[in-house]
């Protein structure tokens, strides 16, 4: 292993080939915009990552033709490029990427990440961000690395020695810092507060991204022991750690551990995890596999969606044929909660757009992915109330969908359940 700069470190990039690129809260900004300025010179390789946050030059339209990226979960630095020819998007459950690494289904040629400096015995950290990283840079033919003192040593199994990495780079660059609570408004306080009530003491929690799932941590100081396991978490979890409502006394797997594959949050959470051994990452394959999950208690599994349509199919990652999202590990906890002993699976949403359109539909836009089928959907949270879909009829669900639907759309929504289903209504104890 050499240290080198930026520029010279990203020559190892040739044209033509896979790159893979470390996600969230790690994405590698540094080598990132040196490889961007090699655009000139490169042609058809293409770029595969989750999802990232902060700048993503090799996405702008000016690199078309040296750079496509080929996303497994869509954000918004690349959303444009992923709905152009400069792009493509993926389907595939966040469990299952490793498998398309290791498998060789998705060979990768060249990884960058960004890692803590390596420790007395050479190990550096992947940090923020175990999930798919692990298993991309098994078999990564070349690995570039920042090595990044502001990178977190974290604790789990997202740890590789500095004579794996082909070629570091001596950086300084902070942590994109995100703060849902910022984004917590009327709506995901009541929908926070109906979950609150669903959730028992002693549950396992799993949270998806975005403000819903602080705006529920917020509300379940009073609550007693309980667990995380979750595929990726935020500042809300600290501070109700610091709170004494999660103990991960009555866990299963991993007891006394909040587990998780990537974090994403302010300097607080990355100044907590630093070498905290009550925080364990782990890769995707394992914190997602519903076997694993199942077997803890009470799993509590919250997520979100954009559009629901009156039978319980759930889009997550489209708008019509659009591109906005990702499959990621909705389905691998709706499913694992589901399979859980006294396991809550709940989708929660606003029950309308800020345009105020609404996200119940009669049925899902032309072209919309089905994220999480209506099979596998229980509770459904909007900030109008709770409706339960388990065991019913598809004409049963429309109606406890049209309760909590937003009150502006709802003749419309129930002329659309009279079109399809007729005015007969009838219920069984």
């Amino acid at each position: 292993m050499q240290y080198l700069s930026a520029e010279e470190a990203v020559k190892l990039v040739k044209s033509n080939t896979r790159v893979f690129v470390h996600g969230s809260a790690a994405t590698p900004h540094t080598l990132l915009h040196a490889l961007a300025n090699r655009k000139e010179e490169l042609k058809g390789v293409e770029v595969v990552s989750i999802s990232t946050l902060g700048d993503m030059p090799i996405a702008d339209e000016s690199c078309k033709g040296s750079f496509f990226i080929n996303s497994l979960f869509v954000s918004g630095n690349v959303r444009e490029a992923v709905n152009s020819d400069r792009g493509g998007y993926v389907p595939i459950f966040l469990s299952e990427i490793g498998h398309l690494f290791r498998h060789k289904i998705l060979p990768i040629n060249v990884a960058l990440v960004n890692v803590s400096p390596p420790d007395q015995h050479g190990f550096c950290s992947l940090g923020v961000s175990v999930d798919v990283a692990k298993p991309a840079l098994e078999g990564a033919e070349v690995i570039i690395a920042q090595i990044n003192p502001q990178m977190p040593r974290t604790h789990g199994d997202g740890l590789i020695h500095i004579d794996q990495i082909t070629v570091a780079v001596d950086v300084d660059d902070p942590l994109p810092q995100v703060n849902y609570a910022e984004k917590i408004g009327d709506d995901e306080r009541k929908i926070g507060h109906l979950i609150a009530e669903m959730i028992d003491d002693r549950s396992t929690l799993q949270m998806g991204i975005g403000a819903i799932p602080d705006a529920v941590l917020g509300q379940l100081g009073s609550h007693k022991d309980l667990g995380i396991h979750t595929e990726m978490f935020s500042d809300g979890v600290v501070d109700l750690y610091e709170k004494g409502a999660i103990t991960n006394r009555y866990k299963k797997k991993h007891p006394d551990k909040i587990v998780s594959s990537f974090a994403i949050g302010t300097d607080k959470l990355y100044k907590k995890i630093q070498d905290n051994p009550l925080y364990s990452f782990h890769e995707a394959a394992y914190v997602n596999d519903t076997d694993v999950i199942r077997k803890n208690p009470k799993v509590v599994s919250i997520n979100s969606c954009l559009e629901i349509d009156l039978t319980g199919q759930v889009c997550a990652d489209s708008i019509g044929t659009y591109h906005y999202s990702g499959v990621g590990g909705q389905m691998d906890f709706m499913r694992g909660a589901a399979l859980s002993k006294g396991g809550k699976p709940i989708m929660a949403l606003s029950s309308k757009t800020k345009k105020g359109v609404s996200k119940i539909s009669p049925m899902l836009k032309q072209g919309a992915g089905v994220v999480t089928t209506r099979a596998h959907v229980h509770y459904v949270v909007t900030e109008n109330g709770v409706a339960y879909l388990y065991g019913k009829n598809l004409r049963q669900r429309a109606y406890e969908l049209l309760k909590i639907a937003d009150p502006a759309h709802q003749e419309d929504l129930e002329k659309s359940i009279f079109e399809r289903f007729g005015s007969f209504q009838y219920s069984f104890k």
